[in-house]
């Protein structure tokens, strides 16, 4: 029952090497296009400037799990699935980190999800139930090495779970304000939620996340697997029956997440109806 959206996912890889506020995300913003050097012995000629607020790419699915990203910028009049929305540099102790430390997941999943919300419009909850989501990339290990600390905020069109990436608006920025519609929102075609990737609502499914519940606050330490999966069980239970207005006979399913995601900041589950769309 795990949906695992990529900022969840590149994320909690970083804290468990295993493996979705924005004024602190932009702070300090490098503006270049983050174009390698024509020398490609030139490291350094490579890293000097971060990546452009923004910046508008095609991406696919599989890059959005990879911890960097070279893909070419193109015209956001044009086709594509993925804006950059927030650049900013690693400071201090992250600074000298190394670069598969933990820490650096854990600072980017706040800022990035934080500047996600405010950039899109959306709440928490919706944050969770749209196939409109996040994903970040560090420079590549040699330019890491070469002296480059900066981090970059994709607003994307699904997940790394996705079959496909859907198109964006030529900005996403307010895409999920007000009561967005049925082609941002996440729904899943499938016996159950386990496993399948998620599709917009406008295409045939058997399941929409209609609801999102909190399984813990802010401070509290991580109860363990079994009671976070029976309270969102529970809870989705009463949420998706009163969503359906509480019929006779209805489908259900939830999405609980993991310690990793509960370190990263996650305090909620999805909630899943059956539906007959």
């Amino acid at each position: 029952m795990l949906r695992r959206s990529p900022a969840l996912a590149a994320a909690a890889m970083l804290l468990g090497l295993a493996l979705s506020g924005c004024t602190a995300a932009q702070s300090d913003p490098q503006n270049s296009d983050g174009q390698s050097s024509d020398d490609p012995t030139d490291v350094k000629a490579q890293v000097v400037e971060a990546p452009k607020i923004g910046a508008c790419r095609v991406l696919q699915p599989a890059d959005l799990a990879a911890p960097s990203d070279d893909t070419a910028t193109i015209p956001c009049t044009r086709p594509h699935n993925a804006e950059t929305y927030a650049v900013g540099p690693f400071k201090g102790k992250l600074a000298d980190a190394s670069y598969d430390d933990p820490q650096l997941g854990a600072h980017v999943y706040d800022l990035c999800s934080k500047a996600f919300m405010k950039f899109t419009g959306a709440d928490e909850s919706l944050a969770l139930r749209s196939v409109v989501s996040w994903a970040w990339f560090r420079p590549t290990e040699d330019q890491w090495a070469a002296g480059a600390r900066w981090f970059r905020c994709d607003v994307v069109g699904g997940t790394d779970a996705s079959a496909e990436l859907v198109d964006l608006p030529e900005t996403a920025r307010g895409v999920l304000l007000g009561i967005p519609g049925d082609r941002w929102m996440a729904c899943v075609k499938g016996p159950t939620v386990s496993g399948a990737p998620t599709v917009p609502c406008t295409e045939p499914h058997d399941w929409r996340a209609v609801t999102t519940i909190v399984v813990g606050q802010p401070k509290d330490k991580y109860p363990g697997d079994r009671l976070v999966e029976v309270q969102s069980r529970d809870y989705c239970h009463n949420s998706v029956g009163g969503w359906m207005n509480y019929p006779i006979d209805y489908k259900y399913a939830y999405t609980w997440f993991h310690k990793a995601d509960w370190d990263l900041g996650n305090r909620r589950s999805i909630c899943w109806a059956g539906t007959k769309d």
